[in-house]
């Protein structure tokens, strides 16, 4: 019997709250296989969203909303809120809160009156003090790494990114030419995309053929001003035919996009394992990054995938020593970094992690 087992794993019962409930979504549309996922292994499953839109789940699943679709209101969302976990209660025994902190504030009183187990997943660079309140009000802390949540605390457990590796999966794929380059993420300041830009214009010498696409949008008017900025730039060095700023893609149309190029980057700054790093490499992909908390993932391979911050030719470097590889030996690079993946982030291992820790508290 394993460590934390419970004969109650057969007849738990999980509630979760999380931003939205939406497989179209820009953002969370990922969430969605995570909720399939936890309801292949809990009896009965109750979400929560701030918004509901688009969804097709398990029968054991009961979708609720906070009202976000039908207007923003936040004296509604809260009312609704308690509503909600209050009517609920005899349907959960433990609670699991994505990424909003504020929820395990509000709730942890009425579910520690009820003895639920109460858990929060947070995977994100900055500490503030609504995360510091949290971590009092919650019994445990999921993150993917150890970067992804910067507290000193005994609550945290590490379990991995949660990638759906049946959905990113290689094509097999081994040919270079044309050179086409592709990089996810929210357009925003963190993400460096100058330097890809600047690098390009390095590689146009000698593949004049090679092509990037960004794929990711906007969200603050900061943001805005980036992406004109981009825009500008990307102008003013000719190489409006080479980068694609492309937009966002909701997430079940990522791996299409990811296996239909060749080498993936990522110049973040955020200090935190880039969820889209772990896609890429699911999919078989040579991938190259500046993020320092890539290295434990990369292992061994770290030096040879990882360029410094903010250096163009560094990573122009990098791609060419990629195309210069055989296509064997591109071949076996992939492989070793998706079963880095299937091995250490995998969604079906996060969710029987996840609940084993939460019937072990």
């Amino acid at each position: 019997m394993p460590p934390g087992f419970n004969p109650k794993f057969n007849m738990a019962k999980l509630l979760i709250v999380v931003r939205k409930v939406d497989s179209e979504d820009l953002l969370l549309g990922f969430f969605h296989a995570w909720i399939e996922a936890f309801a292949r292994r809990f009896d009965k499953v109750t979400v929560i969203g701030l918004g509901v839109g688009r969804h097709q789940l398990p029968a054991n699943v009961k979708v609720l909303s906070l009202g976000e679709e039908s207007g923003r209101n936040k004296v509604k969302y809260l009312f609704n809120f308690f509503r909600h976990i209050i009517q609920e209660r005899y349907n959960y025994d433990a609670v699991f809160v994505h990424a909003s902190p504020v929820y395990i504030i509000l709730g942890a009183a009425f579910w520690r009156l009820l003895r639920k187990k109460i858990s929060l997943w947070y995977a994100h660079g900055s500490a503030n003090w609504i995360l510091k309140l949290a971590e009092v009000c919650t019994d445990i802390i999921f993150t993917s790494t150890p970067e992804g949540c910067r507290l000193k605390s005994s609550k945290i457990r590490i379990v991995g990114q949660g990638i759906d590796t049946d959905l990113f999966r290689p094509t097999g794929q081994t040919d270079f030419s044309p050179l086409k380059i592709v990089t996810v993420g929210r357009i925003s300041l963190s993400k460096d995309y100058e330097t890809l830009v600047n690098a390009m214009e390095i590689i146009k010498e000698t593949h004049p053929e090679g092509k990037a696409e960004i794929l990711g949008g906007t969200i603050t008017a900061r943001d805005r001003t980036y992406l004109d900025y981009l825009k500008r730039l990307i102008r003013k060095k000719g190489l409006e035919e080479l980068i694609i700023l492309a937009g966002s893609v909701p997430n079940r149309l990522l791996p299409a996009k990811l296996q239909a190029a060749n080498i993936f980057v990522n110049m973040g700054h955020t200090g935190s394992l880039d969820k889209a790093i772990l896609e890429a490499m699911s999919c078989g992909m040579p991938i190259l990054t500046c993020n320092e908390a890539a290295i434990r993932a990369l292992g061994v391979h770290a030096e040879q995938l990882m360029f410094p911050k903010r250096d163009a030719l560094a990573l122009a470097q990098k791609i060419k020593w990629l195309l210069e590889l055989s296509a064997d030996e591109r071949q076996n690079l992939g492989k070793v970094l998706r079963e880095i993946v299937l091995a250490k982030h995998n969604l079906s291992d996060l969710v029987a992690k996840i609940k084993q820790q939460l019937y072990s508290i």
